[in-house]
């Protein structure tokens, strides 16, 4: 076995020195800046380097970093992913150009002879088989680039592809953490437009909670007092997730407050409904729309008023039955001119309201089995006859039990109303 010369000892060494160069605590222009100093210091008889980087929008390779060119040199014109050289380096061969003054593939020859230089070596940086720029070494001599030379242009040019896809996924990591974040105080601020607790009213018993499933989302509930012995109930689920469906409850609860209070301590559900309507057709776009439910209580007279919007329907249960209201109309937000139904019930001591949306059924145990209407009504009628507050905790704790550790892909609101308490 051949021992090796104290050159290529050397030689082996500055090549580990920069397979470490990524690893260091510098910037991604620092690593690269030293990366290509390092390939012309290496390499004998090389006067330059340039690390080019692929823009795929635009489709030219943009310079990244240079050691031994002047400003003119690299300011020449651009460079695109159609030229010969650079096509056959994505192909992934070695291109050396012998003499650059009197190749054909040479673009800018002017530039080439002002500079001084006369042979290349383009190699192309990849990254997942994926071509992202070259690295080019220049000789002001001619020169021939042995298996060594392309090692070592290969060597610089594989490191020069990890700093630079390190670069970005850590730019990216940045980016993620700081909309993480922005999501977060944005749920945070959602969460403030939610009532913190149920309203004390004479006469009810009333018990709420909002599980939102990511951040933000699109389910709201509301409780607007019209009178001492009114008050009005309204849910909703915003078609849609994330800020988009966050920013458009948003600007719905806005417009319920608006028309409630419009009306001026009236018990006017048609009128209120109509407006909402038109004011969610003029903002939803093709495929978005509002599903509520809106109820106005009066406690004096003991009844409901309610209109439901293509919503979940809420549920009067009385003495162990189940009576669904579901009078109404479409979503909000589909046609101007569709109409309504309004519907009014007595009520009496003893009846128990529940209200929410459809996060709370469709929510799935780890084989996809979604819990269901049928079980969250017999578990319903279970608790009726509990207050409030045990009731929605219990019913919440039944679908816990079913779904076990399952993550869910809806926000869940429940709101339980008990009369005569």
């Amino acid at each position: 076995m051949t021992e090796k010369t104290q050159e290529q000892i050397e030689r082996d060494e500055q090549i580990y020195q920069l397979t470490t160069l990524v690893a260091g605590a510098f910037s991604l222009q620092e690593v690269l800046d030293k990366l290509a100093e390092a390939a012309v210091k290496i390499m004998t008889g090389v006067k330059a380097c340039s690390i080019r980087l692929l823009d795929e929008e635009a489709g030219d390779l943009i310079m990244r970093s240079s050691y031994g060119l002047s400003d003119e040199y690299q300011g020449k014109g651009p460079v695109s992913k159609d030229d010969p050289v650079i096509e056959q380096a994505f192909a992934g061969e070695a291109v050396v150009l012998d003499d650059m003054r009197v190749d054909d593939r040479v673009k800018y020859k002017e530039a080439t002879l002002r500079e001084g230089l006369v042979s290349q070596l383009t190699v192309a940086m990849k990254f997942r088989r994926k071509a992202i720029g070259v690295l080019r070494l220049y000789s002001p001599k001619p020169r021939q680039f042995y298996e060594d030379d392309i090692a070592l242009a290969r060597v610089v040019a594989s490191q020069c592809a990890v700093a630079i896809t390190n670069a970005k996924l850590y730019a990216e990591a940045i980016k993620g953490q700081r909309m993480a974040e922005q999501m977060r105080l944005a749920g945070v601020i959602q969460r403030r437009m939610i009532p913190e607790k149920a309203p004390s009213m004479p006469g009810l018993d009333i018990a709420a909670t909002y599980i939102p499933c990511f951040d933000v989302g699109g389910d709201f509930y509301d409780f607007l007092r019209i009178s001492d012995n009114r008050i009005a109930v309204a849910i909703a689920d915003v078609m849609g997730k994330g800020i988009p469906a966050a920013i458009m409850m948003s600007l719905f609860r806005g417009s319920v407050r608006a028309y409630v209070d419009a009306e001026h301590g009236k018990d006017n559900v048609g009128t209120i409904i109509n407006k909402l309507n038109k004011m969610a057709c003029g903002e939803c776009k093709d495929g978005e729309f509002v599903g509520m439910f809106y109820a106005v209580l009066d406690v004096k007279e003991k009844t409901l008023t309610y209109c439901n919007c293509g919503h979940e329907p809420a549920v009067l249960i009385r003495d162990g039955k189940i009576v669904e209201l579901d009078k109404g109309g479409f979503v909000l937000g589909v046609e101007v001119k569709a109409e309504y139904e309004i519907e009014t019930l007595r009520l009496r001591d003893g009846d128990c309201l529940m209200f929410y949306t459809d996060g709370l059924v469709d929510a799935a145990d780890f084989n996809g089995q979604f819990w269901g209407r049928e079980r969250m009504l017999e578990t319903a009628k279970k608790f009726a006859s509990l207050e409030a507050e045990q009731m929605v905790k219990n019913v919440l704790g039944y679908r816990r039990r079913f779904v076990g550790l399952a993550g869910q892909v809806d926000d869940t609101s429940i709101i339980v109303i008990k009369v005569g308490k």
